[in-house]
C-alpha cells in the first residue's frame, strides 16, 4: 500500500515534520564513532563583520504552557556582529542533546553524519553601533538554527537577531540543564495550528520584552549566564522586524498584528493563521512562496490576507525551489545519503543559488524598510541579473 501523501498546506504547515518521517531507512546503520563521522558543512556569511551569539534561556512567569502546564519557557539565540572572535568556540548547530534527538527522528539515516559548527563566536564581544533588531522564529517541528545561513548573513552586514525556538512546536529544544523538549503533534486542524501560531507570537512578545531588559543592562538570562561584553547600548528597538519559515512566518505575521512595536516582517513559504488573516497589517510586510506552493493562487489564507494588507507589501517567487530552500536544509541536502535527500523538499535549484537568492531578498527588504535604503528596492522587483531565481508575483 502507498504512504498517503498529505496535502500542500499540510506541507507548508510542517516543515520537516514529512521529510523526517519519510527518512526511516530500510536497516539502521550502526551508530560511528565520532571521529568516523562524516562532516556535514555550512557556508560562512558573506558581510564585512565577523559573527558572535550568545544563547539565552528565558522564563515568562506570567504565562502556563499549553502543553507542560509550567510556566512558558524559551531558547533564543541572539546573533549579532562581534568585535572580536579570536580564540571562541563556535557554537554548533545543534547541541548535543538534540541533535540526538534530531538524528532519532530519522531513524539512524544520518547518524554516520556530523552535524555542522555555526560560524558564530559564543559570546564573542559585540561590535559597538545601533543595531536594527530582527525577531526570527523556525518551521513547524524545525529548530531555530535552521535558518543560521540567513541569521549569520544578517548580523554580518549590521543586523542583531533573535532567533526562538518554542518548545513542544519546534522540533528539539535543549535546555541548559540538558533537558531536551521535542515536538509534540498537533492534529492538523486550523483550530490547533491558529492555537499553535497565537502562542508563537506570544513567545515573540516575550522575548522582545526580554530584549529591553538587556537594552537596559539587565541580565534576563534564567541561569545568569554571563553575557558578551558590549551587548548593552546596541539592540536598536525602535527598528525591529520578524521573519520566520512555515509556521514561523506565520507567527510573523501574527507578532505584527499584535504587536506594533514590530515595524516590517516576511513570511518564507507559509500558510497564515488567526485574526491577521482577515485584517491585515498597516507595516510592510513580504511574501515569498515557490510554484510548489503558489500562495496567491492554491493557499486559502493569503488571498483574504493579502487583501487587506495597506501598508507596502510584496509577492515573490523562488525559481524552481520546494519548500525547505528557505532553509538550511537546501544546503545540508546534498551533503546526505540520496534517500534522505529526496525526502526534504528542496525543487532542483542549486543549493548555492537558493541560499544566496534567500540571503539577499531578506536582507534587501529590511534594508529597505528598517535602514530606509531604496537602493535594495530593485531586487525586491524580482529583476535583478545577479539573481533571476527571484520572481515578481505581485504587489
Amino acid at each position: 500500500m502507498p504512504p498517503v501523501r498529505p496535502n500542500r498546506r499540510s506541507l507548508i504547515a510542517g516543515g520537516l515534520a514529512v521529510a523526517a518521517a519519510a527518512a526511516v531507512p530500510l536497516s539502521v546503520p550502526t551508530p560511528a564513532a565520532a571521529t568516523d563521522l562524516i562532516p556535514i558543512r555550512l557556508a560562512g556569511p558573506t558581510g564585512p563583520l565577523p559573527v558572535g551569539a550568545v544563547e539565552l534561556h528565558l522564563i515568562d512567569p506570567s504565562r502556563t504552557d499549553p502543553w507542560s502546564g509550567q510556566a512558558r519557557e524559551v531558547m533564543v539565540t541572539v546573533t549579532y556582529p562581534a568585535a572580536d572572535v579570536r580564540d571562541r568556540a563556535l557554537l554548533p548547530w545543534l547541541p548535543a542533546g538534540a541533535e540526538r534527538a534530531l538524528k532519532a527522528r530519522f531513524g539512524g539515516a544520518v547518524d554516520g553524519y556530523a552535524l555542522p559548527k555555526t560560524h558564530s563566536a559564543d559570546r564573542a564581544p559585540v561590535r559597538p553601533g545601533r543595531r536594527p533588531v530582527l525577531l526570527h522564529s523556525p518551521g513547524y517541528q524545525s529548530d531555530r538554527t535552521y535558518n543560521t545561513l540567513v541569521i549569520e548573513e544578517l548580523a554580518s552586514w549590521g543586523y542583531v537577531v533573535a532567533a526562538v525556538d518554542h518548545p513542544y512546536d519546534s522540533g528539539e529544544v535543549e535546555f541548559p540543564d540538558g533537558r531536551v523538549v521535542v515536538n509534540r503533534p498537533d492534529d492538523a486542524s486550523d483550530e490547533a495550528r491558529t492555537a499553535a501560531v497565537s502562542v508563537r507570537a506570544a513567545d515573540l512578545r516575550f522575548v522582545l520584552d526580554q530584549l529591553t531588559v538587556l537594552e537596559r543592562g539587565g541580565n534576563p538570562d534564567a541561569g545568569e549566564r554571563p553575557l558578551p561584553r558590549g551587548l548593552r547600548g546596541t539592540l536598536d528597538l525602535t527598528r525591529v522586524g520578524a521573519f520566520g519559515h512555515s509556521r514561523g512566518g506565520a507567527a510573523s505575521a501574527s507578532v505584527m498584528y499584535l504587536d506594533e512595536r514590530v515595524r516590517a516582517g516576511i513570511d518564507l513559504d507559509g500558510a497564515l493563521y488567526g485574526p491577521v488573516v482577515e485584517r491585515g497589517l498597516d507595516r510592510p510586510f513580504l511574501l515569498m512562496d515557490t510554484a510548489v506552493h503558489d500562495g496567491l493562487n492554491e493557499d486559502g489564507s493569503w488571498p483574504p490576507f493579502w487583501a487587506q494588507l495597506s501598508g507596502w507589501h510584496r509577492c515573490l517567487r523562488l525559481a524552481d525551489a520546494d519548500h525547505n530552500c528557505f532553509t538550511d536544509i537546501v544546503a545540508i541536502a546534498p551533503q546526505v545519503p540520496e534517500p534522505v535527500r529526496k525526502t526534504l523538499q528542496i525543487g532542483t535549484i542549486p543549493a548555492d543559488r537558493a541560499v544566496a537568492a534567500v540571503r539577499a531578498t531578506v536582507r534587501a527588504f529590511f534594508d529597505l524598510q528598517l535602514r530606509g535604503r531604496p537602493d535594495a528596492a530593485h531586487l525586491l522587483w524580482g529583476a535583478s541579473p545577479r539573481y533571476p531565481e527571484i520572481e515578481y508575483i505581485a504587489g
